[in-house]
């Protein structure tokens, strides 16, 4: 029997770990195309795809609030269900490279890991998926694997949840989610599922 896998990608998350991966500066990732890319690669039938992101407002940050005010709509219009929260700032001290001690604005998502479970484990007991895709390697996102393995029990049927993340001798991470089963995509499968257009204001 086919086994239907859905996605769920932590924006932010991926594009950081991709940044430090692959040297990209903006989140140049297609998450349809990440996903159908994976489940090609296990045999998986694709299904819906659920994104997650904090994002700035454009007072806080003129390039990247109408970057994800843009994004949002076409991620949106493609089928893909976004769920965004306002990042909020903190200040912190922190030395320049000169080794004077500054004052700067620290960007901080808060609620996404907890959309993300509280969707996995609802999306799990109605059903909605055999496999698991998580775009992330936030280990906070382990603590739900044995919930997870528990509805499946319930349910008589085996449940898998994949962590797919970027992989290099770059990267700031080289584990996935703990008790997951990990993927790692490297710098030309990610390649491939690049999202040709650049959401970026342009400048004047």
């Amino acid at each position: 029997m086919p086994k239907y896998a859905m996605a769920f990608i932590d924006g932010q998350n991926l594009f950081q770990h991709a940044m430090d991966a692959f040297r990209y500066y903006h989140p140049n990732y297609d998450p349809l195309k990440l996903h159908r890319a994976v489940c090609a690669h296990h045999g998986w039938v694709p299904n819906l795809v659920r994104f997650y992101s904090g994002i700035p407002a454009e007072t806080d940050e003129p390039m990247w609030g109408p970057y994800w005010a843009k994004r949002k709509l076409m991620m949106e219009r493609s089928g893909i269900k976004v769920t965004t929260r306002r990042l909020r700032y903190r200040e912190r001290e922190a030395y320049d490279a000169h080794g004077n001690l500054k004052k700067i604005r620290v960007p901080q998502e808060k609620g996404i890991d907890t959309r993300i479970v509280v969707d996995v484990l609802g999306s799990a007991r109605r059903r909605e998926w055999d496999v698991a895709v998580i775009f992330s390697q936030d280990q906070d996102l382990a603590e739900m694997i044995p919930e997870i393995m528990e509805i499946g029990k319930e349910q008589g049927r085996e449940l898998l949840v994949c962590c797919a993340f970027p992989s290099s001798p770059n990267a700031s991470a080289k584990r996935g989610i703990d008790r997951t089963t990990w993927f790692r995509m490297d710098k030309a499968f990610y390649d491939q599922c690049l999202d040709p257009t650049d959401y970026r204001p342009h400048r004047t």
